[in-house]
Order: structure tokens, then C-alpha cells, then sequence
């Protein structure tokens, strides 16, 4: 299984011992607000603590041995808008140990090509 593909799975159910085996331990996430850099412990506390954004959509772009890059439309618990979002990962050991993000603010009425 692609790393992408079982980091999206986990996340999608808080299974937070799945992704303790794809996050790298000096795993670095430079997140798309707020100016932050998240650590491996970060992550896993944000996932544990129950307000986990959902996603959909979900499409990996591109994933090898080294990189990935993947896109979905995430939803957040604390009521800000949707958001479209970029993900970069690099990958050593067959675990994830650098993420970025980009995101862009959708509104409440947006609706993806295709579903009407």
C-alpha cells in the first residue's frame, strides 16, 4: 500500500498507532496557517485529541520511494471554511518525514465539478 494511501486511512480514523508507523520520528510538518512547525508528537496529540479535520476527495498526484504529493478538499471541526488542500511529503525509511501544505479557502456553497 502506498505510505499516502495508508497516512490518509489512519487519519480518516484518529488511528493514532497506525500513524505512529508512517511519521517518521524527526518527521517535520510545516503547516499552511498559523506559521508553525509541528513535530511527530504534535500530530499524533492533534489526532488524539478528538477534533481531527475530515477529508475528501482525496487524490494522490504523485508518490515514489522519495516524495508524494497529494490533494483533497478538508473540512475543520472549528467551523472555519472548507479548505482545497496541497500536501508535499518526503519520505525516508518508508515513513513520512517532511510535510508542507498549501490550502485554499472554499466557500460554504462550493460544490466539486461534476457532482451536480
Amino acid at each position: 500500500m502506498s505510505i499516502i494511501k495508508a497516512y490518509n486511512e489512519a487519519w480518516d480514523n484518529a488511528d493514532v498507532e497506525a500513524l505512529g508507523e508512517l511519521i517518521h520520528d524527526e518527521c517535520v510538518f510545516n503547516p499552511h496557517v498559523g506559521g508553525i512547525t509541528m513535530s511527530k508528537s504534535d500530530i499524533m496529540g492533534f489526532v488524539g485529541g478528538g477534533s481531527t479535520p475530515q477529508s475528501e476527495n482525496q487524490r494522490i498526484l504523485f508518490e515514489n520511494d522519495e516524495v508524494g504529493v497529494a490533494h483533497s478538499i478538508v473540512h475543520f471541526a472549528n467551523d472555519s471554511d472548507s479548505e482545497a488542500v496541497m500536501s508535499f511529503m518526503r519520505f525516508k525509511d518508508g515513513k513520512i518525514i517532511l510535510m508542507e501544505t498549501g490550502a485554499t479557502p472554499l466557500s460554504d456553497d462550493y460544490k466539486l465539478v461534476g457532482t451536480e
